[in-house]
């Protein structure tokens, strides 16, 4: 298995540990990642003042994959998210295709729509398969309470992923944490945003929201948290404390990204896996499980 591997802006500059992880993991599974230098920027965050220049990066983001042959994995919902759904309106519309086309051309691209976008969560879950995970466990996670935070957009908008999970009932990331062999815990507002696409225009509102699911989490009683997108652990790894401070409240939620789970399953250590790097400390549960 093949893919080149799209890391986009935030995942470099701030979860290190998210790629680190992935990495990991996909050398155990025999997933290759090929990186190509020329990625930019997904056009995600430019898509509310300039849809036509975001579908444009995210189109010349596209053709770069094309013109190797590979499929994309995608480690950002949101990357992942602007990807697919450009793909697929591409694909659907002839006029936007060609207008996309006769501005690449000035670049020297072509969009031909021969590459596939797809989640890393979704690889391990489709091309990996989940008895491959099971075999390649090596340390026994039982009892460990993980909630997983979904996000909004892993699974959004819904159309562009051809059913690959229900966005209202989410089931396929606490799919690939059973065959890890940990113990999915469910709990209240689990489908709640993380506040991060207002942090920049009302840092208290962003806030307040994250900090109504970690009292949620803290209140279940969880060992810690598995979420898939950089922003999401922006706002409650990174913020954590920062929240704690606010509100007068303590929570010490470790908060990890599925491959850093998946990882520690298979018997990895703490810096093959970043965990040195999460901002709340893994260490009580690192020796709670011998890592």
């Amino acid at each position: 298995m093949i893919y080149s591997l799209f890391l986009g802006c935030t995942i470099p500059a701030r979860s290190r540990n998210y790629e680190i992880s992935a990495r990991a993991i996909a050398s155990r599974l025999d997933i290759e990642f090929v990186d190509i230098d020329e990625f930019s920027c997904c056009g995600f965050p430019l898509e509310a003042s300039d849809e036509k220049g975001a579908v444009l990066l995210a189109a010349r983001n596209l053709c770069l994959a094309e013109e190797r042959g590979l499929d994309i994995c995608v480690l950002c919902s949101a990357c992942a998210s602007m990807l697919t759904k450009t793909a697929y309106h591409l694909k659907e519309n002839r006029e936007l295709r060609d207008e996309v086309n006769k501005e690449l051309s000035k670049v020297g691209k072509e969009y031909k729509g021969t590459s596939k976008v797809k989640h890393f969560a979704r690889i391990l879950l489709e091309d990996v398969g989940l008895e491959r995970i099971k075999n390649e466990v090596r340390r026994d996670l039982t009892g460990l309470r993980v909630a997983t935070h979904y996000g909004c957009h892993y699974l959004k908008p819904s159309y562009i992923y051809e059913g690959f999970d229900d966005p209202q009932d989410p089931q396929s990331l606490e799919l690939i944490l059973d065959a890890a062999g940990v113990t999915n815990i469910q709990y209240r507002h689990k489908k709640l945003c993380c506040g991060g696409p207002v942090l920049l225009t009302d840092e208290e509102l962003a806030l307040s929201i994250a900090r109504e699911k970690l009292v949620c989490l803290k209140d279940a009683g969880i060992d810690c948290m598995n979420l898939v997108c950089p922003f999401c652990d922006l706002m409650y790894d990174s913020n954590q404390k920062g929240i704690e401070a606010k509100f007068g409240e303590e929570y010490n939620m470790p908060v990890l990204y599925l491959p850093q789970i998946i990882g520690l399953a298979m018997g990895m250590g703490r810096k093959e896996l970043g965990l040195n790097l999460n901002s709340v400390s893994t260490k009580e549960l690192e020796a709670r499980f011998e890592v």
